[in-house]
């Protein structure tokens, strides 16, 4: 008698445990069901942490190499600070400290927020003004990656013309690959992807973010086949929830 009253508790207990699993699932639907983007990349956010845990950051700091990046997640307000140089935009226009730009030889408008972008993915590809569609696979060392392709509406940023197209692991949902085109300079659309490789991650304030990416080289396909450059670090990583004053995104006044 007593065995049968344990098998029955077991059961019972699993029936529970299966109604919580629809229970989440369902409930993470619904959620989803909420946003413009495929279920797919809901689930690759939530694998990086999710979008609650984003939306309710305001700040986001890291470096890369001697340069300090801080965005306002809000506003996207920015300021990259170096020993040679300092730039960022303060929600009106992107500015250069004239007096220490002697190393820096690269477009302001351009740069502020490049490694932003890179830094912040998969999260960047749930703003506003972003069409998706199904992408083909590519496969690296026998392993598929799914693949969705964002672009965006018109006037939307300074490039509205620029894909990417982010391709996850198929079981873990986490991203590991970006391709991306660069139409700044010329203004005109194009087919001719560059692409990264995301294979480390760390857990910064509940957020999964990298802590390096590497650039790869392509065959005929657009699969990645090696490695085109030695891999870019990132260190010091910061979230949270606190905000930053105005005027820390201002240009430096002398």
């Amino acid at each position: 008698m007593k065995k049968i009253l344990f098998l029955l508790v077991l059961v019972v207990l699993a029936s529970c445990k299966k109604e919580e699993k629809k229970q989440v699932k369902k409930e993470v639907t619904k959620e989803l069901k909420k946003e413009n983007f495929p279920e797919e990349l809901g689930r690759v956010f939530n694998s990086h942490g999710g979008l609650k845990t984003w939306r309710k950051a305001k700040i986001l700091s890291f470096n890369k190499g001697e340069e300090a990046h801080t965005v306002d997640l809000h506003t996207r307000k920015t300021v990259i600070n170096s020993p040679n140089y300092s730039l960022g935009f303060d929600g009106n226009e992107v500015w250069l400290d004239e007096e220490k730009n002697g190393d820096y030889k690269g477009n302001p408008e351009f740069y502020y927020n490049l490694y932003f972008y890179f830094y912040a993915m998969p999260f960047v590809l749930a703003d506003d003004g972003i069409i998706y569609e199904k992408s083909n696979l590519i496969t690296f060392k026998g392993v598929e990656y799914p693949g969705i392709k964002i672009s965006y509406k018109s006037n939307i940023g300074a490039s509205p013309d620029d894909n990417y197209i982010v391709y996850f692991n198929p079981k873990t949902y986490q991203m590991e690959w970006l391709a991306y085109t660069v139409t700044f300079t010329s203004k005109n659309p194009n087919d001719r992807y560059n692409i990264i490789r995301y294979n480390s991650w760390e857990n910064v304030n509940g957020l999964i973010l990298p802590k390096e990416i590497t650039w790869y080289k392509k065959d005929d396909n657009g699969n990645p086949t090696e490695t085109a450059r030695a891999p870019t670090k990132f260190t010091l990583p910061l979230v949270s929830e606190a905000k930053l004053a105005d005027s820390f995104f201002q240009k430096p006044v002398k």
